[in-house]
């Protein structure tokens, strides 16, 4: 049986690495996500084949041409994609895979996918984003605005994915994002 694709987006700040954290520390769940390729340079503590696949412009651009991303986009002058060797190999063997990508990303892949299952996580409200944000303190005020319109035009596309989920209580968005899941792996 084909292992099921999900799809975890969400605007900055709503929490999506933490959820996905948790949900791979279970492993009862034959789930793995996925590793998205970049252009990009690693940063200190990053490792290839972990948190991405580095990659050259060259190689990045030959992928591209032989058709081997379900979704890939240039942002800040850098690229990132997904594989089809990070997602197909693993669904064929009935292990789920699960992908954290935009809105824009998602777009790309349900057109390849079809089958796919979306949760769009977020919080109940935008000031609930900036706080969130602005305690990272990792950003200029700039950015943080550009962030939040982000997160509006995130937020005026949820409707269309298959389940949404508000985080404003960690661990009840891990339950429901699990239980989400597990619906998808052993039904």
């Amino acid at each position: 049986m084909k292992g099921p694709l999900i799809v975890l987006s969400g605007p900055s700040g709503s929490g999506k690495s933490t959820v996905i954290d948790q949900l791979l520390a279970d492993r009862s769940l034959p789930l793995r996500l996925s590793v998205s390729a970049t252009t990009r340079s690693p940063r200190p503590g990053e490792k290839e084949g972990v948190q991405y696949h580095f990659w050259s412009r060259e190689r990045f651009q030959d992928a591209v041409e032989r058709g081997e991303f379900l979704e890939w986009a240039e942002v800040f002058g850098n690229r990132y994609g997904t594989p089809r060797a990070e997602v197909e190999p693993y669904r064929d063997q009935g292990t789920g895979v699960l992908l954290e990508i935009d809105v824009k990303g998602w777009e790309q892949v349900r057109r390849h996918c079809p089958d796919l299952v979306s949760i769009f996580l977020r919080t109940s409200s935008l000031e609930t984003y900036e706080q969130r944000l602005r305690a990272r303190r990792t950003e200029s005020d700039e950015a943080i605005q550009r962030r939040l319109q982000g997160a509006r035009d995130e937020l005026a596309r949820a409707g269309e994915y298959s389940y949404q989920v508000i985080n404003d209580n960690l661990d009840r968005a891990v339950a429901e994002v699990r239980s989400i899941v597990q619906k998808q792996l052993f039904n």
